[in-house]
């Protein structure tokens, strides 16, 4: 099963919590407590990042999937939805594939399609070819507006190479531009202005 962590009072609402190409869990640390005060709140890691093993995945349905297994071991028919990066495009999949089960989503510095997918193709070819770490300088920029968060850095770091690429052929599929309009569970959009992956 993929790595997770649960917390929060049992009889409070599911909130699940998805995080960002190259990082874990770790990414929602900052606001797990006051989150946990009132949700039920489950965070978890993507394949071959933090502890969970790589896996099969080819698509964000793919990830959407094992999301929802999550969901179902924990009984959690109905959840509320909040994603980073690839993590918010795990949220639009699931709401737009299983809307009865999103009750809400918010998505953070994500959107409907990133980039040129041969973009992502280049990039899982280099990480399956040389690691991660050709990626930890550009990343650094690309994540942080001011000093770097080097615990999310040593996450990216330490990510299985197979794992991470498998994710970029992902996102090099993903593109849900033309279902947006099916999504009618309340939803947030949240970008940072000096993002680039979201201008």
């Amino acid at each position: 099963m993929t790595q997770h962590r649960l917390v929060g009072p049992e009889s409070g609402q599911p909130l699940i919590l998805g995080p960002s190409l190259g990082t874990t869990m770790r990414v929602w640390e900052p606001q797990v407590a006051t989150l946990a005060r009132t949700f039920r709140v489950l965070r978890f890691d993507l394949p071959g990042h933090g502890g969970s093993g790589p896996s099969e995945v080819r698509t964000v349905d793919d990830l959407a999937s094992l999301v929802l297994e999550l969901a179902d071991a924990y009984g959690m028919d109905g959840f509320h939805y909040a994603g980073v990066s690839i993590g918010g495009a795990i949220g639009a999949t699931l709401a737009v594939r299983h809307p009865g089960r999103v009750r809400s989503l918010a998505m953070v510095c994500s959107s409907a399609r990133f980039g040129e997918p041969q973009a992502w193709r280049d990039r899982a070819e280099l990480v399956r070819a040389q690691g991660t770490a050709p990626l930890l300088a550009t990343t650094a920029a690309r994540w942080f507006a001011g000093p770097a968060d080097q615990a999310l850095l040593d996450d990216l770091a330490a990510t299985d190479p197979a794992g991470y690429a498998a994710c970029c052929d992902a996102l090099a599929a993903y593109d849900l531009r033309d279902a947006l309009a099916a999504i009618k569970t309340p939803t947030l959009v949240i970008a940072g202005r000096d993002d680039p992956a979201t201008l």
